[in-house]
């Protein structure tokens, strides 16, 4: 039997292949073509379609790299077609990569109208159901010459990743462009037999059904007459029809698909050209709605659907009104599919805010879940962010990618660092870019880790990453297998239909506490080191702007840029998506997005220079601005005063070699290698540095991954180091201790400094970096016996183990904080603050000197050099600064790494500047102070309990308050929540971590 079955199924893919599946376009003619290349950056729709086409034929090259090439097409449909389907089958030159990874096209009717996106899975065009025979054809195709970046054995550095070293070489082959018959017969015989082989090779061996369908097939292959397959395939249909109306059982796992084309905002290719990724794909979505009725498409992402509406208005009202009929339905309520691990705790908040709103104000829909299916790991101060956005699911493929260990839910409650639990479902599918195979739909039924409690999961159905969605082939394998034996049943709905559906059969699912941790791509927390310095400055000035304009816009009348900082946020936000920040994308995206963030530095710095002038007035005072939540130098938060700086710094020699810093606070010992061999909390009396070892030690690792080189680190790096520890030069002066190491190619020079009255060490460090796949990390081995640290994440912090007790941490060894790690025993601790890092690891080790202590060493990850898909990643100089806080405890912690991101700024004037708002309770940190974006003149301020405790605190305006409002993100009221308001104050009570926005309407 096991022979015979193999026979069969030998059979069945050689027929489908070399006979039926040919046999679909029976008669064909050429089409005329011709073709304008355009000479720069892509031109407006009508330039194109008026610029005069030369002629060009099948089998020419076309397409340098990036460019743009519009054809035109022209032919007439054969008078003996009529009464027949025919179609215009335009094949650019694609291989059999998935779509969006190569050259696509957008097709135009004369007059402009966008008709459908052409890709590999999809180069059909619709020409007449039926044809009336002689008509004339005459078609447009913008013709996108994308180069081939991704080779997945072995990647390969390559300099096509950039327009500007892509050189000019043709990249494809125009390969056909014809007018065929569609012999819809064919067609349908194709997926029946597809869908049945499928199914067939994914049931029991030695099951009864297996064999039922086996000897269908054989019959229906029996029925094909080889040398006239269309006028047979009537025939052979009807023998498979029986096996097909077999109905499922009525235990069987039930599949919601959802039409998808997860399109990446930016990879392998520039911002630019996803813009029109994501018009091909709503043109193809809209009219695959209007020809199957069933069909429901999804689309995430609020900024490309506002690039649909800015760049492709045809496009854009086939999407409203397919919106309308609840066809094309927003989803995920944020503006791009984010990072969620680095951005920080304002922008994540108005991922949301941007994203909700885009689809409120155009539609009036409000999402209840997160999409976010291709998300590198998932923070966990995001459950409140998105309940605080009125939100309560979340939807994610992406931890089945975890390399070490299988979580072990597909549905459940994800519970965050307050308690907030968001309902959560990860498809069983094991991806995103379903294509209804039966090999997907069975891995999904038989994976479905939560059986016998639950029997829903969700299937995002289309070719996604580089776009393209789903296809007609895909809505007729669902159509087969929406009630059938031995295969799932499967049901196109929309995800808030499937969450529905979810939540009401498992209403006590189990829980997940913490981070979502992906065990893969832990590079991306450091690679493309601008990229991630750009994000944190970015974010930290949009703070100061809005702080220091609202404060103006009260105080004086300054004109708050409403405008301009909504595009700013939203730039920012874009600039977030999964594959920009975490420094995976081609040179040409993140040298764009380095010029990106210069400007939009000097645009921030403008506004904020502008609105503390109008608060300073005219006068020779010295004022210090203080955007930190927290006072310093007798300068309050958010206030501007002359500064009481206190005590002083003494700088000695060391009589070994190096340094001694002392400011009566620490004494930091620098030896004669620029290396902190001790740093000395006077008051604690209690050393920091482990014994025997040094701080601010940089050390050298190879990297080169077993795949993914911009996203990946793999645990055996660590097994070859170089310790640097050579100097150039060990200087000293009123700056600081100066050190200088060469290394490879490279060039490191340190400032070392110490502060008056300050209990930290600063580290400046700069890198003229010009390495190749090496890893370089900053190390503090402390004196400290810690089983668990903290690092900070959105609103909060986070606790890890520094153990390897299970493969669960072993995984960890590559991390994510925000500007603070911490960690310590009972009365004493230490922080390792940062101005725009994110990577790190911590390790524990016992000491063999007789003492058995343990020493724990906090790693800061730097900089990395992969070669794909950008082959000079971070080549260049470097700028970071870090501080060693001994000492510190979570309060320390939090407050200096608020410190180093928001340095204090200087400026003459004739008036100290009071806080628009304060609290009295240094844990409740507040992370926002701006006008509603409503335009009222209201004040919203958000904070959160920032220490992890429970908080009282009072929050006092600096105004005249004629109405306090609890609000969520949104900045909509909260009505399960009053403030106690006396006056201009208003008492709170806080949970741990808990997050709370107040609408402050000024009288």
């Amino acid at each position: 039997m096991h022979d015979d079955r193999s026979l069969v199924e030998a059979r069945l893919r050689r027929v489908l292949d070399e006979r039926i599946r040919p046999a679909v376009y029976p008669e064909s003619v050429p089409l005329d073509v011709a073709v304008w290349h355009a000479p720069g950056e892509p031109v407006p729709v009508d330039e194109g379609l008026a610029a005069e086409p030369e002629p060009i034929a099948v089998g020419a090259r076309w397409g340098a790299p990036w460019g743009t090439s519009w054809f035109r097409v022209t032919g007439t449909v054969p008078e003996e077609w009529a009464g027949r389907t025919v179609e215009a089958l335009l094949d650019l030159g694609f291989d059999e990569n998935m779509p969006g990874f190569q050259c696509e096209g957008l097709v135009y009717r004369p007059d402009g109208t966008p008709v459908k996106g052409l890709n590999p899975r999809n180069q059909w065009v619709r020409v007449g159901t039926p044809a009336e025979g002689g008509e004339e054809v005459r078609l447009h195709i913008e013709a996108a010459s994308n180069p081939v970046i991704l080779d997945y054995h072995p990647f390969r550095p390559t300099l096509l990743g950039d327009k500007d070293t892509a050189g000019q070489e043709p990249q494809y082959t125009l390969t056909r462009m014809d007018l065929a018959v569609f012999d819809e017969t064919v067609w349908n015989l194709v997926i029946d037999l597809e869908v049945l082989g499928e199914l067939m090779a994914e049931l029991p061996a030695d099951g009864a059904r297996r064999y039922e369908i086996l000897r269908a097939v054989e019959r229906a292959l029996d029925a094909v007459d080889l040398q006239d397959v269309g006028g047979t395939a009537a025939r052979a249909r009807s023998l498979l029809a029986d096996v097909l109306a077999v109905p499922a059982a009525p235990s069987a796992h039930r599949i919601s698909a959802v039409g998808h084309a997860h399109i990446d905002s930016a990879w392998l290719w520039p911002l630019r050209e996803t813009v029109r990724k994501v018009a091909r794909t709503t043109a193809n979505m809209t009219a695959l709605i209007e020809d199957e009725p069933d069909f429901v498409f999804a689309m995430s992402q609020a900024q490309q659907w506002a690039w649909v509406k800015e760049h492709r208005p045809e496009v854009w009202a086939r999407v409203k009104k397919a919106v309308a009929e609840g066809r094309f339905v927003p989803a995920g309520g944020m503006w791009v599919e984010s990072d969620t691990n680095m951005p920080g705790s304002e922008a994540m908040a108005r991922q949301f805010v941007h994203g909700k709103r885009f689809f409120l104000d155009e539609f009036g829909i409000e999402n209840d879940e997160a999409w976010l299916p291709d998300t590198f790991g998932f923070a966990a101060g995001l459950p409140q962010i998105i309940r605080a956005a009125g939100s309560t699911r979340l939807l994610t493929q992406k931890i089945s990618w975890s390399q070490t260990n299988r979580f072990p839910h597909h549905t459940f409650q994800w519970e965050g660092i307050d308690g907030t639990r968001i309902f959560t479902h990860f498809p069983p599918v094991d991806t995103y870019n379903c294509s209804m195979k039966g090999s997907e739909l069975a891995h999904a039924a038989r994976n479905f880790k939560d059986k016998g409690r639950a029997r829903h999961s969700l299937a995002p159905t289309g070719w996604g990453d580089g776009g393209g969605g789903t296809t007609r082939e895909m809505v007729a394998k669902a159509a087969r297998v929406r009630d059938l034996e031995g295969a799932p049943a499967v049901v196109w709905e929309t995800p808030e239909a499937f969450f529905d559906k979810a939540q009401a059969e498992y209403p006590n699912p189990p829980v997940w506490v913490g981070e979502l941790y992906l065990e893969l791509h832990r590079a991306t927390l450091t690679s493309q080191a601008q990229t991630k310095q750009g994000n944190r400055r970015s974010e930290h000035l949009l703070r100061e702007a809005e702080l220091w304009a609202a404060t103006a816009a009260v105080r004086t009348g300054f004109p708050y840029p409403y405008e301009d900082l909504d595009r700013i946020w939203k730039t920012v936000l874009l600039h977030q998506f999964h594959d920009i920040l975490p420094g995976s994308s081609i040179a040409w995206v993140h040298r764009e997005a380095r010029a990106t963030y210069r400007r939009i530095a000097a645009e921030l710095n403008e506004v904020i220079d502008a609105a503390q002038r109008a608060l300073a007035g005219e006068g020779d005072r010295p004022l210090v601005f203080n955007s930190a939540p927290h006072g310093r130098n007798g300068v309050p938060a958010a206030g501007a005063a002359v500064a009481q700086p206190p005590g002083g710094v003494t700088l000695s020699e060391r009589p070994e070699g190096g340094y001694v810093l002392a400011n009566g606070l620490l004494r930091i010992e620098i030896d004669a290698r620029g290396l902190v061999v001790s740093a000395y909390d006077l008051d604690a009396d209690r050393e920091t540095v482990a014994p025997g070892t040094a701080a601010n030690l940089l050390q050298l690792h190879p990297d080169f991954p077993n795949m993914w080189d911009a996203w990946d680190v793999d645990a055996f790096y660590r097994n070859a180091v170089t310790d640097l520890t050579d100097t150039d030069e060990l200087t000293a002066d009123d700056q600081g201790v100066r050190i200088v190491r060469s290394f490879g190619s490279s060039r490191v020079t340190q400032v070392l400094s110490l502060a008056p009255g300050e209990r930290r060490l600063l580290i400046d460090t700069e890198v003229d970096w010009h390495e190749t796949e090496k890893f370089l990390k900053l190390a503090f081995p402390l004196d400290v016996h810690a089983e668990r640290y903290a690092s900070e994440t959105q609103f909060g912090h986070f606790h890890r183990p520094t153990h390897t007790n299970t493969s669960w941490e072993a995984a960890k060894f590559e991390a994510c904080n925000h500007r603070f790690i911490q960690l310590a025993e009972p009365g004493w601790g230490v922080a390792v603050v940062n101005d725009s890092t994110y990577g790190h690891d911590v390790t524990r080790s016992v000491r063999t000197d007789g003492d058995r202590s343990t020493t724990t060493t906090v790693r800061v990850s730097l900089l990395r050099a992969p070669r794909f898909p950008d082959p000079e990643t971070d080549q260049g100089i470097h700028r970071f600064r870090h501080a060693l806080v001994p000492g510190a405890d979570i309060a320390d912690a939090v407050r200096e790494g608020w410190r180093i991101n928001l340095p204090e700024r200087a400026l003459t004037g004739g008036q100290d500047v009071t806080p628009l708002v304060t609290v009295d309770n240094e844990a409740v940190v507040i992370t926002a102070v701006k006008l509603a974006d409503d335009g009222t003149g209201d004040v919203v301020v958000r904070f959160h309990e920032a220490h992890g405790g429970r908080a009282r605190a009072t929050l006092t305006a600096g105004f005249e308050v004629s109405e306090v409002t609890a609000t969520d993100l949104l900045e909509r009221p909260l009505d399960e929540r009053t403030p106690d308001r006396d006056g201009n104050r208003v008492s709170l009570r806080l949970r741990p971590f808990e997050l709370v926005t107040l609408r402050l309407a000024p009288l």
